[in-house]
């Protein structure tokens, strides 16, 4: 069961002046600028204010603690105090309030407050509540895959052996689905990480008892094995640094993670987009009052005979001056260049569409022609021996989580085989199961990437990847370009996809892929072959983009595609489109297994009347081949565009769109589309039929345009 303690009194560490006054300056400088940036917002010189007021005892204390660039960081909007502690500077905060190019937080990409520091270890942190958690366990799991991974030669320079997380948050936040899943994954791992919940008893205007059940959220976790629990007045500086000492010595001893409750105020609004006025009645504000830290800390000094007056209006002197000359400094730095948008969206050292990555013309064949299953997997054990930073993980892809077992059975693999036998070719702490939870598999990926281990993760079915989507969307794609480049993540995300399977229905069929074609930051690529998907899947591994990489279901043993194995240096470039099938009359663009439907029907077509259909395969759907689409249309002068998605709205859609708007010179009828009803698949066989596009419809649509 957790251990639970409380901490409510004076703190028992002892300091001297000199470490009493630095707390008193790390408090009143959070507090000042707070209030400097409240005045720069209302005189239109910032763009946006949220406050850490009330919060900064308990995070002095934490900065005290925690080591800069030794231990790990995972910050919300209120840590002002802690960053500063930290070895953050009132000028580099003040960069991010005027969005300045030197901003070190993201380079005026975000809003302020989103803290980042790569030389302190505090990792790009961004708007959307709770998203921290996970990849704050998978950046204390991180230590644990080094420590038991053989092979890794830097990894003394990659892990200290007592290093922690810090993650901190506030109490509304706990309600996210993540941060449940966090503590199930932190307390099964025995991970080094504290949770900091700093919890000022309001969610912007939601009361903590309408969040959490019973309004305290350390009593709702006392039955997490391992977890030390800890709550404390996080207003009272010198208890909190008790409580958080204790916290990290635990997880440094590498006990298992532990939570610190700590009770703090929120003496503004939550922002100066709120006023809380509306919502909170004036005698709880007062009582907020005669908590305040920065106003009850240097109290507590004079009556305790520990400084002198004189001695903190030195500090208050001290900090005005310093806050101004920040904010003067900060004021005159340059916004960024407008040139600079497109900076970081991916990786500025590897691209994974130039020729580095392109030996497809000279594949090494052995063996005999096999499937796309069989050529993944060879991929997957090909990367894993030339890398040991790559981890495999996701639902049911071990052999055998009890490994006891593993000398008894076949082993699972994956409910499609694709990672079948790696567990026991690479060990347990390389390949192993997840959670039945998709956020957490993602989330965890980044946090593992962030401290360069190569997560290639599985999601079961595409259909189930949505609980994901937060952490794929505004974190993985995002987490280079917010942090100016900072940090990074490249995740490979594999995902089964797609229909044409009999009895696959509404849950088991489902592509979209225009959801993630849509998203900058992100490479989406669906081969069609046994031979383009290990080519393409050893390019995502090796590339430092993340990647979604859609497996189609029904190709996967399909024998048409099959392949011999290319060799371990096989690589396809991404946005190198394939044409399958010369032709002069028409063009149909198309991916998936669509393509060997449109084969089929262009056979047809040539050999019942003559007529000749060139068959281009995307491959990667992000980024597009638009120079062999435009040169084919050049040639043919008219084009379908053929997908699985549903016809509006769907992927193709902006295939269209681009064609009509690049080649309209060159077009003798319109651009058509061939895709899936705007319904979804149903159970029923010939249901589906009809819903997915199939030979006849695409022929007929051939028809339709060489005859317009």
């Amino acid at each position: 069961m957790a251990t639970r303690t409380s901490g409510r009194t004076k703190g028992s560490t002892k300091l001297d002046k000199s470490e009493l006054l630095e707390l008193y300056r790390l408090m009143l400088l959070a507090r000042r600028i707070d209030d400097k940036e409240i005045q720069l917002k209302r005189q239109n010189k910032i763009f946006f204010q949220i406050s850490g007021a009330g919060h900064e005892a308990v995070l002095a204390a934490a900065s005290r603690v925690f080591r800069p660039a030794y231990d790990w960081f995972y910050t919300y909007y209120r840590d002002r105090a802690l960053c500063l502690g930290l070895g953050m500077t009132a000028t580099e905060q003040l960069l991010s309030a005027v969005g300045a190019a030197d901003d070190p937080n993201s380079g005026g990409r975000q809003m302020p407050s989103h803290w980042g520091h790569k030389d302190l270890n505090i990792v790009s942190a961004s708007s959307p509540t709770g998203t921290q958690f996970l990849q704050a366990v998978g950046c204390a799991e991180a230590w644990l895959r080094y420590s038991r991974i053989d092979g890794i030669t830097d990894k003394k320079q990659v892990i200290r052996g007592d290093e922690v997380v810090l993650c901190t948050t506030g109490d509304g936040t706990t309600s996210e689905g993540e941060f449940w899943e966090a503590l199930s994954t932190a307390t099964n791992l025995k991970l080094p990480v504290v949770f900091l919940v700093e919890d000022n008893g309001y969610a912007i205007s939601v009361p903590v008892e309408v969040n959490t059940p019973g309004g305290s959220i350390s009593k709702l976790l006392t039955g997490f094995p391992g977890l030390l629990i800890q709550e404390v007045d996080g207003c009272d500086v010198m208890a909190s640094l008790d409580v958080l000492t204790k916290a990290a010595d635990y997880t440094r001893a590498r006990k298992g993670p532990a939570l610190v409750h700590a009770h703090v105020i929120r003496p503004y609004s939550h922002s100066l987009s709120d006023d809380e006025v509306h919502y909170r009645p004036t005698a709880e504000r007062q009582a907020d009052a005669e908590r305040d830290p920065v106003a009850r800390f240097p109290k507590y000094l004079l009556a305790e005979g520990l400084v002198t007056q004189d001695e903190l209006d030195a500090v208050a002197r001290q900090t005005e001056e310093e806050v101004q000359q920040a904010a003067d400094a900060a004021l005159a730095s340059p916004q960024p260049g407008p040139d600079t948008i497109y900076q970081y969206v991916y990786s500025p050292e590897v691209d994974p569409t130039s020729e580095q990555f392109d030996t497809e013309d000279d594949p090494k064949f052995t063996g005999d022609p096999t499937t796309m299953v069989d050529l993944l997997n060879i991929c997957l054990r090909d990367e894993m021996s030339r890398d040991p930073r790559i981890v495999v993980f996701g639902e049911d892809v071990a052999d055998c989580s009890r490994e006891e077992h593993l000398g008894d059975v076949k082993g699972k693999g994956g409910v499609f085989k694709v990672t079948w036998g790696l567990q026991r070719a690479f060990g347990s702490e390389r390949v192993y199961n997840s959670p039945l939870a998709e956020a957490n598999i993602i989330g965890r990926a980044i946090g593992l990437a962030t401290r360069g281990l190569k997560p290639v993760v599985e999601i079961q079915f595409f259909d189930y990847i949505w609980p994901a989507y937060m952490q794929l969307r505004n974190e993985l794609a995002l987490m280079r370009w917010r942090s100016n480049n900072a940090f990074a993540a490249p995740v490979v995300v594999r995902v089964t996809y797609g229909g044409y399977l009999k009895g696959g229905s509404v849950y088991h069929s489902q592509t979209g892929a225009a959801v993630f074609t849509g998203v900058p930051g992100l490479r989406v690529i669906c081969p069609s072959t046994s031979l383009d998907a290990n080519g393409l899947l050893r390019t995502a591994i090796r590339c430092d983009d993340p990647v979604m990489f859609l497996e189609h279901k029904h190709l996967y043993r399909q024998t048409y595609n099959k392949a011999p194995n290319p060799g371990p240096n096989f690589m396809i470039p991404f946005g190198k489109a394939k044409v399958v099938r010369a032709g002069s009359d028409l063009t149909v663009v198309t991916y998936g297994a669509v393509v060997q439907r449109t084969l089929l029907a262009a056979k047809a077509l040539e050999d019942q009347q003559g007529l000749s259909v060139e068959v281009i395969d995307l491959r990667s759907l992000s980024p597009v081949d638009w120079d062999t689409i435009y040169e084919s249309v050049r040639k043919t002068n008219r084009v379908i565009v053929a997908y699985e998605d549903s016809l509006s709205w769907g992927y193709g859609a902006e295939i269209a769109a681009r064609i009509a708007d690049e080649t309209f010179a060159f077009l003798d009828a319109p651009v058509k589309r061939v895709a899936a009803t705007d319904t979804f698949v149903a159970y029923a066989p010939e249901l589906e039929d009809v819903i997915l596009p199939q030979v006849e419809s695409l022929k007929r649509a051939m028809e339709e345009i060489l005859a317009f």
